[in-house]
């Protein structure tokens, strides 16, 4: 498995639509997240509106029951949403990220984010939720495009955990 060496950067605002959904593990592995991800796609050409690369973004984990997550897709623009495609914003910020190579390593390079950002003292965006630990902005943007590369195992996948705003600098 190929991962990058954690940094860390300042971020703007970025606008997004996207469905949001609570899923098992489990059924996240049934396929869900293509079928949202093609549901958004499709809404995004019939408004005539070219995003940037997709992202899956994490409210709320909680590995043993649900995952409160969403498919969404960057826009240079605020859109609204329509139904199940909702507008929503990552907030502007300082985040820790690392690319990593593998569809199948998701949970590895995210635990090398969180065991870096606890080396180095890093406070995340997060708190104790009811039905999990929440997150001010989690998420694993998708660089590869499967429409150049169709092998999962060679796609490249970007981590972001925003910082808490009292972080140190």
């Amino acid at each position: 498995m190929k991962i990058t060496e954690p940094k860390l950067e300042d971020r703007n605002v970025q606008h997004y639509v996207g469905i949001r959904t609570q899923t098992t593990l489990q059924e996240m592995g049934t396929g869900l997240i293509p079928r949202l991800h093609k549901e958004v796609f499709v809404w995004l050409e019939k408004q005539g509106v070219a995003p940037g690369a997709p992202f899956l973004r994490f409210h709320v984990i909680n590995m043993e029951a649900k995952l409160d997550i969403e498919m969404g897709w960057p826009l240079a623009n605020a859109l609204e949403g329509d139904g199940r495609i909702t507008a929503g914003v990552l907030p502007a910020g300082r985040y820790a990220t690392l690319v990593y190579t593998g569809l199948k390593n998701g949970i590895k390079a995210n635990k090398a984010l969180l065991d870096w950002g606890a080396q180095k003292g890093l406070v995340w965006d997060r708190w104790e939720a009811e039905n999990g630990d929440a997150f001010g902005a989690r998420f694993e943007s998708y660089l590869t495009d499967p429409a150049d590369e169709p092998d999962p195992a060679k796609w490249e996948i970007e981590v972001a955990i925003r910082l808490a705003d009292d972080h140190p600098q």
